[in-house]
């Protein structure tokens, strides 16, 4: 292959023709093109041919394109903007492009970026990847050429970071499995609850889910997300209180390199990993306060700093929060910003308990043993009318999370516990033991099981490790 000897040659032989960009409109490829749709692409060149071919190529098939005539100008676009991928020339007058790209990287640029080059130099390509290059194309070039090169781009960070949010998801809770589409029961508590989400599902409101641990608030946020018009992007969940206090701002912000102590590369934060969709922020009144502030300034500007880097990225996100304890109070008690209360209370949806939703529980439960047996591989356990009437009289305090543990528990062992099948011969027994009874024994049996462990217990029931700490004093004392 012979390479050109100058840029304008390259550029020349582009402009004048040499393999027309394809056909405005119309895909220049297969499936793997279709998020080129939805993608936002710098293009930062000085040759004013080597530009109108590359938006003549991507315009007519990306949401966006903008062009830089060099890297000052492409510098002040960043600031302004997002970008999914930067197509980046690398010989231009006054900085090259190797040199600009890793400055960048130095003040919080996460976005993949593309160099194109008339110059086939081994050095320069190790450079290109030394200063976070992620593909390098060499002049002359084809249309489809830079568009898989793009595509690739996409592909690659959609890839990423949804392995990221799942690795998440999956460290912040282990019961991710039930009910995620919508919310079931006909109860009158729960025909509100989903009619008040078609209702505020489409508008860009931010949304307070509030209600006991189990109630199903990401049931509700999936849901919201679900009906909106960012159903087809990414809905991350967040457990604030999962979260360790000095390793949360770099969790949801993102780092640069060398932010802190172990920071060996860049990552993007979670905010950015959500950006087109939605960002649920799970038991936000843990949140520590010099968090709080930071989540203020971003929920006004629409704009996050990694931790470490001296731009801020701007973000589209739609914002559902959720607690379980009461905001109000928290803030007369100084441990949650006024300021912060009153921006992200502006629509709040309550989770009714469940015993709370009448016959809700024997539809669930039904629900719970026909998905869950499939799931384990193992036969349902028959729900008969002494096992319906303990759980029809049950407080659950653990709400749908106990119910659904309860059944897992149930196909495992291969019969419900003692206190919920009541005894066979005596159906009146199951009607005779008191609430508290049941319920006394019911956290009791789970407790030997887990041979003492409270913090298990609570996670087999759903609820949490304070409220079993509470019964037992009561029990006890």
């Amino acid at each position: 292959m012979n390479f050109p000897t100058s840029k304008a040659s390259a550029a020349a032989s582009l402009a004048t023709g040499n393999e027309p960009a394809a056909k405005p409109g119309k895909p220049a490829g297969g499936p793997e093109f279709s998020a080129l749709a939805q993608a936002s692409i710098l293009i930062v060149d000085d040759e004013p041919g080597m530009r109108n071919f590359l938006v003549r190529t991507l315009g007519p098939r990306c949401k966006h394109v903008e062009e830089a005539a060099d890297t000052d100008e492409a510098s002040r676009m960043l600031d302004k903007s997002r970008f999914d991928v930067v197509i980046l020339d690398n010989i231009m007058p006054g900085k090259n492009g190797v040199d600009w790209l890793a400055e960048q990287r130095a003040v919080g640029f996460f976005a993949d970026a593309i160099l194109i080059t008339a110059y086939a130099d081994l050095d320069t390509a190790i450079q290109a990847l030394r200063a976070g290059a992620v593909d390098f194309v060499l002049k002359p070039f084809r249309s489809n050429q830079i568009l898989n090169a793009v595509a690739r781009c996409l592909d690659r960070v959609r890839l990423q970071r949804e392995n990221y949010v799942l690795r998440y998801a999956l460290r912040a809770s282990s019961d991710r499995t039930f009910l995620r589409d919508n919310l079931i029961g006909e109860s009158p508590a729960a025909r509100t609850v989903r009619d008040t989400i078609a209702r505020v599902a489409r508008l860009p409101t931010s949304i307070l889910l509030t209600g006991e641990s189990g109630t199903g608030k990401e049931v509700a946020a999936r849901s919201i997300h679900s009906l909106s018009d960012r159903a087809d992007k990414p809905f991350v969940p967040v457990n604030c209180a999962a979260i360790p206090p000095e390793m949360i701002e770099a969790e949801l912000f993102g780092h640069i390199k060398g932010a802190f102590t172990g920071a060996d590369s860049g990552r993007e934060g979670l905010f950015l990993h959500a950006h087109g969709g939605t960002l649920f922020l799970d038991e936000i009144g843990e949140l520590p306060l010099a968090m709080q502030s930071k989540l203020l300034r971003v929920l006004e500007d629409r704009r996050v700093r990694p931790v470490g880097a001296e731009r801020e990225v701007p973000v589209d996100l739609r914002f559902i929060f959720a607690t379980n304890a009461d905001l109000q109070k928290e803030v007369e008690k100084g441990r949650f910003r006024a300021d912060l209360y009153y921006r992200l209370n502006v629509m709040q949806i309550h989770l009714p308990l469940l015993k709370d939703r009448g016959d809700d529980v024997q539809e669930l439960a039904t629900i719970f043993m026909n998905k869950l047996s499939i799931q384990l591989g193992m036969p349902p356990v028959p729900i008969d009318s002494a096992v319906r009437a303990a759980l029809a009289s049950y407080d659950w305090p653990g709400n749908v999370r106990e119910l659904r543990n309860l059944i897992e528990r149930t196909l495992i062992l291969g019969a419900f516990p003692d206190d919920f099948a009541g005894p066979r011969n005596d159906t009146q027994a199951a009607t005779a033991d008191s609430l508290a009874d049941m319920e006394r024994r019911h956290i009791l049996s789970v407790l030997k099981e887990t041979g003492g462990s409270r913090e298990e217990a609570a996670r087999r029931l759903g609820i949490s490790r304070k409220t079993i700490d509470r019964k037992l004093a009561l029990w006890n004392g």
